[in-house]
């Protein structure tokens, strides 16, 4: 057999089975462990149930599709750690805490090594916003907006969440094979946009209407990559992923829904296996939609916008994991800190024309009006039995990636400046992540230029001014105190042989 003929059976068996020959040549070092397991749990709300999203009641009246929790457990035989999505707009310190304990007691891990993000899915279950007994200790007047007048937590709803949450860690814990991973960046640049414009007047806008003849420019930037750390089994099954991406889920495609992630696991699915487990984190996106206010053209249906906004995430995330190497990630490590962040008071004044406009019929004086007015009587009362709000910043390492987790809707700039500070080449914020303090704006919105949606006083929205600051400064603390591992490679072409080389052939002309 000639050489030439040798070199290209090689090149085709290489291309054949390129994947699990590359998998093989990045497996760790003898003795080494490392192991993953996913699962997935149905938390699905019942129809009737309220919906996320808004400061007053809503119904849900219809079913898309599951909402879920979807987590995955890593474990390098010395630690274990376990990260978590589910489908829903937020999820409170309170219920984390739980579900972090009922974990600890059912499969021994331990709390500061759990992640458990929130995907701000508005299509969601009510997990929030007003939680059981939260203004229990206030007057009658206040109790009745925070329980009649405003989003809450449904009991049972919240139990059946925290226990799913227990139950798909568990799992995961128990499905646990040898296994070998590759992270990775994608790029998707067309489905998110910053909400806040700056306009003619020298102010910021958020959403000031499409075709607006007064909008200058976006106030702030996007996050377009999508960060994939993919897994798979050693002898080569796709077991899942974690995604990564910065934008809120507000597609919303009609009724019950995980919203714009189920598109983007649905294309996951297609391409690396029905039975793949894609758990989704969201990034910093406080002032990220899909939606693009200097767009001069329709927008698409509420359904094709989610699959348009899920699918091309889901369709960059698969790029991504087929051409990523594969290895083990070691090692896995993690730290936490709680920081005391003091809130935003309203004026007394403030306080007093807004307890007045609450008595009032919403149709008198405003509905946004009145909607604002009680988030400040509520905070008001909030304030008197919480002056200063419990933040957990946490990292989560999986060898040379690292997940800095943080409760807020941090705008987008914040993400950027972890990324750009961090010492991990793989860095993923995950906000809405173990409790909720809504909306971080940057410190340039509260100045003389800024305003918009996002900087208005609620009863969730109050931290104050410097807190994204002291958010980041503590995720980069904390990233800080580890060791990015090594990024797997895919194995060297072997040494050049001029025997297998195909020979030169001249042009022919005729």
């Amino acid at each position: 057999m000639s050489g030439f003929i040798r070199y290209w059976i090689i090149t085709v068996m290489v291309f054949a089975f390129g994947t699990s020959f590359g998998s093989a040549l990045a497996a760790a070092p003898s003795g080494a462990v490392f192991k993953a397991g996913f699962a997935e749990r149905d938390i699905t709300p019942e129809l009737s149930m309220e919906q996320p999203g808004g400061y007053g009641k809503s119904y849900h009246k219809s079913f898309h599709d599951p909402c879920k929790v979807r987590a995955v457990v890593f474990d390098d035989g010395k630690k274990r750690v376990a990260l978590v999505g589910l489908d829903g707009g937020f999820i409170w310190r309170a219920p984390v805490q739980a579900a972090r304990q009922g974990i600890r007691e059912k499969c021994g891990i331990p709390p500061e090594t759990v992640l458990i993000s929130a995907s701000h899915s508005h299509s969601s279950g009510p997990l929030g916003i007003v939680q059981p007994g939260e203004y229990d200790h206030a007057s009658s007047l206040v109790r009745s907006l925070a329980y009649e007048k405003s989003a809450c937590a449904d009991p049972r709803y919240l139990e059946k969440v925290r226990q799913e949450i227990i139950a798909a860690v568990c799992q995961a814990d128990a499905a646990k094979v040898d296994a070998q991973a590759g992270v990775g960046f994608g790029i998707e640049d067309k489905v998110s946009f910053n909400r806040r414009l700056r306009m003619k007047d020298g102010r910021t806008y958020t959403h000031p209407g499409q075709g607006n003849p007064d909008i200058v420019d976006y106030a702030g930037p996007i996050d377009p990559q999508v960060g994939v750390l993919g897994v798979w089994s050693r002898d080569g099954k796709f077991l899942g992923c974690v995604v990564n991406f910065a934008c809120h889920a507000t597609t919303s495609p009609g009724g019950i829904s995980a919203n714009y992630i189920y598109y983007l696991e649905k294309v996951i699915r297609g391409t690396m296996g029905p039975e793949a487990i894609v758990v989704f984190l969201p990034g910093t996106s406080g002032d990220v939609t899909q939606v693009d206010n200097r767009c001069q053209q329709k927008n698409p249906p509420a359904e094709r916008w989610a699959q348009m906004v899920g699918g091309r995430i889901g369709a960059e995330a698969v790029k991504t994991m087929l051409s990523m190497a594969r290895g083990s990630l070691l090692p896995l490590d993690s730290r936490s800190k709680i920081l005391q962040i003091k809130r935003r008071v309203p004026r007394p004044e403030r306080v007093k024309s807004s307890l007045e406009m609450v008595q009032k019929d919403p149709k008198e004086v405003g509905p946004t009006d009145w909607a604002f007015a009680k988030e400040i009587v509520l905070l008001d009362a909030l304030l008197a039995k919480h002056p200063t709000a419990e933040v957990e910043v946490q990292a989560i390492q999986v060898g040379p990636a690292v997940f800095l987790a943080n409760p807020a809707e941090m705008f987008c700039q914040y993400g950027l400046d972890m990324k750009a500070k961090s010492p991990f080449k793989f860095t993923f914020p995950a906000c809405l992540s173990n409790g909720f303090n809504a909306y971080v704006p940057t410190e340039d919105a509260f100045g003389e230029h800024g305003g918009g949606y996002e900087t208005r006083l609620t009863s969730c929205t109050n931290l104050e001014v410097p807190a994204g600051r002291k958010i980041v400064a503590a995720s980069l603390e904390l990233a800080g105190q580890l060791t990015p591992g090594p990024v797997p490679e895919h194995p060297l072409a072997p040494p050049f042989d001029a025997s297998r080389a195909r020979p030169p052939v001249p042009p022919e002309l005729n």
